[in-house]
């Protein structure tokens, strides 16, 4: 799997909707290789659209299409300012990867000391699963210049936080200190309506 980032402000966020949707039932069908995208605006105005593709020549091919130009042309209007893209060659998938079944969805987006290790970790959450219910899914993608986003998939917010306050295991815990030890500042982007579109 393959998976490109584009965030940015945005000024509208319904038009930002439409635009997504004008590409999901127009541009879409003829998008070889394209897997889906979770996309979404949070309460700040930052959109971030996670788009998957089987590889790297899918998405290179599809931004080459003539329609794709002439759609991003219009769509990038939207923003508030330039939008920033992330090419993830490396994607790592956890407890089956996104759902579109989820309520909400939180990105992280941060630089690890170390992304190898980082990456490691989720085969340790996988043993804690049943522990948070509320998590339906994650995938995480690293940038080219190393640049790691987290996007993880909740049955809801409500459940979501609940989630958080619960008391864990001392292993648990210990490992959560160790993964924060190496990820360096997060940067949170939450998305309560999140956009979820597949194949």
């Amino acid at each position: 799997m393959f998976i490109q980032v584009i965030r940015g402000k945005v000024k509208d966020a319904a038009k930002m909707r439409s635009a997504t949707e004008v590409w999901e039932t127009e541009l879409k069908p003829g998008a070889t290789g394209y897997l889906g995208a979770t996309e979404g605006v949070a309460d700040d105005g930052t959109f971030i659209a996670v788009v998957r593709f089987e590889s790297e020549e899918a998405a290179r091919a599809n931004s080459e299409r003539p329609e794709q130009g002439a759609w991003w042309e219009e769509t990038s209007k939207l923003f508030d300012g330039d939008a920033t893209f992330h090419d993830c060659p490396r994607v790592v998938v956890f407890a089956g990867g996104g759902s579109d079944e989820a309520g909400f969805v939180q990105v992280m987006v941060y630089k690890p000391t170390d992304v190898d290790k980082v990456l490691s970790f989720a085969d340790d959450f996988e043993k804690f699963a049943s522990l948070r219910p509320d998590v339906i899914g994650g995938v995480s993608a690293v940038a080219t210049d190393g640049t790691l986003i987290d996007t993880n998939y909740f049955t809801s917010e409500k459940e979501a936080r609940e989630g958080e306050k619960k008391e864990l295991p001392a292993e648990f815990q210990e490992m959560m200190e160790g993964f924060g030890d190496i990820t360096g500042p997060v940067e949170y982007i939450d998305l309560r309506d999140p956009w979820l579109f597949s194949r």
